[in-house]
This record gives structure tokens, C-alpha cells and sequence, in this order.
């Protein structure tokens, strides 16, 4: 039975504890503060992020990790976990150059290797319930193609959502004007997203974070449709104290697994959300 290794990055938000036990190398999204580069969960967390931030007054730019990235966590997974063949998982390339690296660094770099690359059409824990689902069967002795469709058939049943706390961050992107920013701020809304077409987009806009967290409990219900939650873990920038009264508060409503990890959006995806930000991401049962 030939060993097959798991790579993804580090934009699906999986924890050291996630990592070390599905065995699953996360290559880092790089973070630039004009000259300066910072690999993300290496360099930068996103308490770190933010602080810069507020110290800076403005944004930084994210950028996919380098082909010799790529390269190096392949050629690891052969030497260090004696793989026969790697998968790499990567964040969305609606969202990100991060695909092509990894194609370059499987067919240029090291073209006489089993790899194949996964465009996850996902992100964060989405593109991280993948990256497991795929270490789960190979470990189960799947193939490559096996492994593929597992992870495949959990993005169908995968779903997110989340509330920002602010949008002033997506005004700094440009990605909404700071008038708009500034209107929901004084009327106190709290957007949900969830991930639609291989982005993060914004699905619905409430007013308060105690209505935005009860219809985000309501898109987990309606989601469900009575089926069982096979995983689920819940996403914040910066805010585990939110995120452990968000779990409190989800439990009372909804009938969860009994483990629940807490991730970091990690600071390739926090830079867009902001800090205070919230969600929830589960697998369904078929």
C-alpha cells in the first residue's frame, strides 16, 4: 500500500493540535508590510496583525506562498514522512495566486514526483475539512483518486458562517466604501458571510451581534436540515473569548459534536475580515 502525504496552506486556518494530528503540512501565506515579509503562523499571528495595523494606519498585502515554498513541504513529505505520493490542498484561486504555485512547484520543480494539486474552491476551515478528510481516508489506505473524491464529497456537505464585527477593514481594502464602513458602524450591523463561488462574500447584513449570531444559529439549522453534524469548528480573528461564547450559545441551540476545535482565521484571511470576527464551519452527515 503506497503512503500518501497531505499539503495544504496555512489560509485553512488548521491549528498546530489539527496539523500534527492528521499529519498535514501547512505552507505559509506571506503577509507584507511594505518591504517587510512575514510567513503567516511563523512570523505573524493575528493578534500581531492587528497591531501592526494600528500602528501602521493601514493594510498590508497577502500574497501566495513562492513555488520553492511548495517545493521544500513536498520534497519533505517524501524525505521526513516516507510518502510515495502528495496531494496539496490549496486556499480557493478564485481568491488566490496560491493554486499556480503549487502547480509549478509539482511540475517544474519536482516533475518526477507523485504530486497532485487540489484547487479547493474553499477556504478557511472549509479547505481545512478537506485537507482531514483526505488524511483520513489515505490513512484508511484510499488512493490518490480515493482520497481526492473523499474530500470532494465533505466540500458538498461543507458549510460556513460568520459575523464581522466591523467593515471598517474591508473599506481599507477597498472592498466596500468608507461610507458604507462608517453607516454601519453608527447602525451597528454585523454582516454574515459565508463562502459562495470560491469566495468569502457577504450573504445577509443585521443589526447587532446578538441578531447576527442568532440568525447565523438559524443558516446552522437550516443548513442541517435535521441531519447529524459530523464536524464542526468555530473560526475568530483575534477574539477566543467571543468564539467561546459564541460555542456556548450554539450549543443551546443546536445539537453538536462533542469536539469543537477553536481556530484562528490566520492572517492571510484576517486581514479582510478584521478583528471580532466569528463563525462556524460543519460538516453534514449525508
Amino acid at each position: 500500500m503506497s503512503k500518501i502525504s497531505i499539503v495544504t496552506d496555512s489560509d485553512a486556518s488548521l491549528t498546530p493540535e489539527l496539523e500534527q494530528r492528521y499529519n498535514i503540512r501547512q505552507v505559509p501565506i506571506t503577509v507584507h508590510f511594505d518591504n517587510e515579509v512575514l510567513e503567516t503562523n511563523i512570523d505573524i499571528d493575528d493578534a500581531a496583525l492587528f497591531l501592526r495595523i494600528a500602528q501602521n494606519g493601514k493594510l498590508p498585502t497577502t500574497a501566495a506562498p513562492s513555488p520553492g515554498k511548495f517545493a521544500k513541504a513536498y520534497q519533505a513529505a517524501f524525505d521526513e514522512d516516507g510518502a510515495d505520493a502528495v496531494i496539496c490542498f490549496v486556499v480557493s484561486s478564485k481568491v488566490s495566486g496560491t493554486h499556480d504555485a503549487a502547480v509549478i512547484a509539482a511540475k517544474e520543480l519536482l516533475p518526477d514526483k507523485d504530486i497532485t494539486v487540489v484547487d479547493t474552491l474553499s477556504l478557511t476551515m472549509g479547505q481545512g475539512f478537506m485537507a482531514i478528510a483526505a488524511a483520513e481516508a489515505a490513512a484508511n489506505g484510499a488512493s490518490v483518486q480515493e482520497a481526492i473524491s473523499a474530500a470532494e464529497d465533505v466540500r458538498s456537505r461543507t458549510h460556513l458562517y460568520g459575523a464581522l464585527a466591523t467593515l471598517d477593514y474591508l473599506a481599507m481594502g477597498g472592498r466596500v466604501s468608507s461610507l458604507t464602513a462608517g453607516m454601519a458602524g453608527m447602525l451597528n450591523i454585523k454582516p454574515i458571510l459565508t463562502i459562495r463561488d470560491g469566495k468569502l462574500d457577504m450573504l445577509e447584513k443585521v443589526r447587532t451581534r446578538k441578531k447576527a449570531w442568532a440568525r447565523t444559529f438559524e443558516l446552522v439549522r437550516e443548513a442541517s436540515q435535521g441531519r447529524t453534524i459530523e464536524k464542526m469548528n468555530l473560526a475568530h480573528t483575534n477574539a477566543f473569548d467571543d468564539a467561546q461564547e459564541f460555542e456556548a450559545l450554539l450549543r443551546a441551540e443546536i445539537d453538536c459534536p462533542d469536539e469543537i476545535n477553536f481556530v484562528p482565521l490566520t492572517a492571510g484571511l484576517s486581514v479582510h475580515t478584521g478583528p471580532g470576527f466569528v463563525g462556524v464551519a460543519f460538516v453534514t452527515g449525508k
